[in-house]
């Protein structure tokens, strides 16, 4: 773990590079919705230009997200007051965005022949991040700031749940999907704010009538009875399910090893926004979520990491310096504004895990010999070129062949044939 500079440090060892490199992606889905997405991600694809790279299409995807959740948030950075209706909307058309370029950029890769371990880890760091941004503009969309614990309870629900399914995968070395999963809960928030931009985020305040409850509450409810579920599912996967030598994970090492970075994150923020004098998590919900959420989104790249490279996990991070600092602020009383070391806990945690991802990201470029954001291309126009100028050179060869009594038809032949089919291999899928 170095403090300053990645650079001079190298992240991933060259056993960790070369167990990337023989890498084999698993998942299995059971989801309801998947299917019946397939031809519009069918046709999406098909109407993506060759030579778009598929990471390129995950971050632009990723950064429309986020900008369109940062709009909402400066709304109602607490999530008490109603945000403006467009806002709801942008956040549901950004979703819709995301999710839709999310579910082709792996087709984009089989597509072009581009596929590789870092395009797998790429689309995993960058739903870490979305996840966060995600629930965050749901509770707001739903003005859940009149519930702090709830909000909370969301939030940190999510990203919990987003690291055990990595945790599971580590553990038995698939990534599972079930029948409601990512793809539902995604189409669920993207209903929420649908529902907040036609009928306004006060329809979320109306009582159910016989239920004496918000309406609000229907759908949090609802997502809490999936969290149970999934939580007992990857219990169970990761309980009984393990891969490695006597049920251990595919690094050899415990199954319940990866509880702890989860739990220095999870826990610090639980006590740290119960205890706080100045109301930090209240006043400041959003910050407090992003904050928190970024520290999260490292660990989970750690963990994704340490699957992809079957190596053990880190339980320590620097990315854990703000919450140390916040927890340690309450300790002695808080002689220092929590505000203060609150945006100081986002923007170290932001900075560490933009570096982090980039340093790795090159490390991966350099060692498979490929680019993060390009991919071979070769038109169609200078194809047809290579294919005309391969036929002539083929005919002038044929012609002096003949002049010198060569079988010309035969071997000939055979070397037009081969020209073509490697200029053919040569184009874009």
């Amino acid at each position: 773990m170095d403090l300053f500079n990645y650079k001079d440090h190298y992240i991933l060892t060259p056993q960790q590079l070369r167990k990337l490199s023989e890498h084999k992606y698993s998942c299995f889905s059971a989801s309801l919705m998947d299917p019946l997405l397939q031809p519009w991600w069918n046709w999406l694809v098909s109407k993506t230009p060759l030579w778009l790279a598929p990471n390129l299409i995950t971050i632009v995807g990723l950064i429309l997200n986020i900008v369109t959740t940062l709009i909402l948030i400066s709304y109602s950075p607490n999530g008490v007051d109603a945000p403006p209706r467009w806002t709801c909307f942008l956040c549901a058309l950004g979703l819709f965005i995301y999710q839709s370029l999310d579910s082709i950029d792996g087709k984009q890769a089989r597509r072009t022949n581009t596929s590789s371990p870092l395009g797998e880890l790429f689309d995993h760091g960058c739903d870490s991040i979305s996840t966060v941004f995600v629930a965050l503009s749901a509770c707001i969309s739903c003005q859940l700031g009149h519930y702090p614990n709830w909000l909370f309870f969301q939030c940190f629900c999510a990203i919990a749940l987003f690291y055990c399914a990595h945790w599971q995968t580590y553990v038995s070395g698939t990534l599972r999907f079930g029948r409601i999963d990512v793809t539902e809960a995604q189409f669920s928030i993207i209903a929420i704010h649908l529902v907040s931009a036609v009928m306004g985020p006060e329809f979320w305040l109306t009582k159910v009538p016989y239920l004496d409850c918000e309406m609000r509450c229907l759908p949090f409810y609802f997502a809490t009875g999936i969290d149970l579920l999934l939580t007992l599912r990857y219990a169970k996967c990761i309980l009984t399910e393990g891969c490695g030598k006597n049920g251990s994970s595919v690094a050899g090492t415990s199954v319940l090893s990866p509880s702890i970075p989860l739990t220095l994150v999870v826990l610090p923020a639980l006590i740290i926004a119960q205890k706080s004098p100045e109301n930090i998590f209240t006043e400041n919900c959003s910050l407090y979520i992003m904050a928190f959420g970024m520290v999260a989104a490292k660990v989970t790249n750690k963990l994704v990491i340490a699957h992809m490279t079957k190596a053990e996990m880190e339980y320590l991070d620097w990315s854990l310096l703000g919450p140390a600092l916040l927890f340690l602020n309450q300790y002695f009383n808080c002689i220092v504004p929590e505000l203060w070391l609150l945006w100081f806990t986002l923007i170290w945690g932001t900075q560490d895990l933009l570096r982090y991802c980039a340093q790795v990201c090159l490390e991966i470029c350099k060692h498979l010999r490929i680019d993060l954001f390009r991919i071979p291309y070769t038109p169609k126009g200078a194809s047809m070129a290579s294919t005309a100028t391969s036929t002539h050179h083929h005919t002038s060869s044929s012609h002096s062949q003949s002049s010198f009594g060569g079988n010309a038809d035969k071997n000939g032949g055979s070397s037009h044939r081969k020209s073509t089919r490697l200029t053919n291999k040569n184009k874009p899928h």
